[in-house]
């Protein structure tokens, strides 16, 4: 799936444009189009106390704002500018189509506009590590560089910094490579498994994560993890320069792989060390992974080694992410509400060698469980199972860990974790269901649960488990 085909945006003084979404790149939208003289109209189907709770207030110059009903048909407007949470298959973009009015979107745009070297980051999993860390190098290396994308950052906003000189790195979702018809221009890939197939077919999935390398040129450069099937069958499609990455052997590629306890880059017969594996702060063979990606990235980008290996050493992670929240009843308790699938909430799983009394719970996105079955059933002391998908986890773990529990809400799992907790657990937030069903975002669902643990009796936090 590409991006679909849209008409080019016209003159933007004095037309009428109709905004989908009062979220942050809705906002973000608006406000550049308000500044470019575009008559701004904002569609949101949330209420005005959901809008409200959330913190979405229109920004100055918006003429009209529309909440709590379906998305205004957009007949009449000259443009449509829509946030990645509106899918590119709503019957709205489908009346745009067909009136063949343009559609554009927040990432379109800047990729349209940006006039610095950008670096785009997605996968299923890692892309927000991989982003963060990259940022982390770019600083080392004392580099002009703004990061943005998917962390929530009003891009378009950003613009007027950016010079020629900047370098852009973004983290960049499945739903904003809907809309997108340029690549950046060194594109990175850190893997693609079933995710988000409530919203999309596999083929469609992988299609949007083929978006984006499909419009880079022969001057710019793909990096593809070789150990994930579905990016490795994207090398033959790659235009440009190929660079690949991988935890499982040495590469005959350039690009990082692990040699002898360290990270290497290649690059024609030269091998590089950066780091040694022992000093990776950050827990597991996914956070590894993300690690030699973010060194093949900067590799590319031209940041000394020294810059990547003080990186390393100092990053700790990212929170929500296998972050450390504390201790409490002699268990080490684990926010890990990034895992919104059950393949991360496996990842996470493999990252601890200690027993682990694990939460699970959210919104179901209905994919397989096996997987996660039988890593639970190695791994697992026990479960706590909560939130709407709760019985669907519980009837899928009870019988498979020594003790499954199903319980109403967080509140409820991190008390029934608590009684189960012993003396070198880890308590494992990992839910492997979207926050939907009660929260706005996996961030909420995370600060509630540190919340939540920081009023355990005898709770004291520790940097690391």
């Amino acid at each position: 799936m590409t991006a679909p085909a849209s008409p080019a945006l016209p003159p933007l003084e004095g037309l009428p444009v109709l905004v989908y979404s009062l979220g942050i790149e809705g906002r973000d939208l608006a406000r550049w189009l308000v500044a470019h003289g575009a008559r701004v109209t904002i569609s949101d189907t949330r209420s005005e106390a959901e809008l409200a709770a959330a913190g979405a207030a229109p920004p100055e110059g918006v003429e009209r704002v529309v909440t709590g009903e379906p998305l205004l048909d957009p007949a009449g407007f000259g443009l449509v500018a829509v946030s990645q949470s509106i899918l590119r298959y709503n019957p709205a973009l489908a009346r745009a189509r067909e009136l063949g009015i343009p559609i554009t979107s927040q990432m379109r745009l800047f990729l349209q506009l940006c006039p610095g070297r950008t670096i785009g980051i997605t996968g299923s999993s890692g892309k927000s590590t991989t982003t963060a860390l990259v940022g982390a190098m770019a600083r080392e290396a004392g580099i002009e560089f703004v990061l943005g994308g998917n962390i929530g950052e009003p891009l378009l906003a950003r613009l007027d910094e950016i010079r020629p000189s900047t370098t852009v790195i973004l983290e960049i979702s499945h739903t904003q490579l809907q809309y997108t018809d340029r690549s950046p221009h060194i594109a990175a890939v850190t893997n693609v498994t079933p995710n988000h197939l409530d919203q999309f077919s596999w083929d469609e999935y992988v299609g949007l994560k083929r978006n984006h390398i499909a419009h880079q040129s022969r001057d710019d450069i793909a990096v593809l993890n070789q150990d994930n099937a579905v990016t490795r069958a994207f090398m033959a499609s790659v235009r440009g320069r190929l660079v690949a990455t991988s935890i499982e052997a040495p590469l005959q590629l350039d690009g990082a792989f692990i040699d002898g306890g360290e990270i290497v880059i290649r690059r024609g017969s030269r091998v590089t060390p950066v780091v040694s594996v022992s000093d990776v702060r950050m827990r597991g063979r996914h956070n590894l992974a993300n690690a030699v990606m973010a060194c093949a990235i900067a590799a590319e980008a031209g940041w000394p080694v020294t810059a990547m290996a003080r990186a390393i050493r100092t990053f700790a992670g990212v929170p929500h992410r296998l972050e450390v929240v504390g201790r409490a009843g002699g268990a080490t308790w684990v926010n890990d509400s990034i895992a919104t699938s059950p393949e991360r909430t496996v990842a996470g799983l493999r990252a601890f060698d200690e027993p682990v009394v694990l939460l699970l719970g959210g919104r179901d996105k209905h994919l397989p469980l096996d997987v996660l079955q039988d890593a639970a059933a190695q791994r697992c002391r026990a479960v706590v199972c909560f939130g709407e998908a709760g019985p669907l986890f519980h009837a899928a773990l009870a019988g498979r860990v020594e003790t499954a529990l199903l319980v109403d809400a967080l509140e409820d799992a991190v008390q029934a974790a608590a009684g189960l907790a012993r003396p070198g657990d880890v308590i494992l937030l990992s839910p492997a269901g979207t926050s939907f069903d009660r929260y706005s975002n996996f961030e909420a669902r995370g600060e509630h649960f540190r919340q939540l643990v920081r009023r355990l009796p005898g709770f004291t936090p520790e940097v690391s488990p």
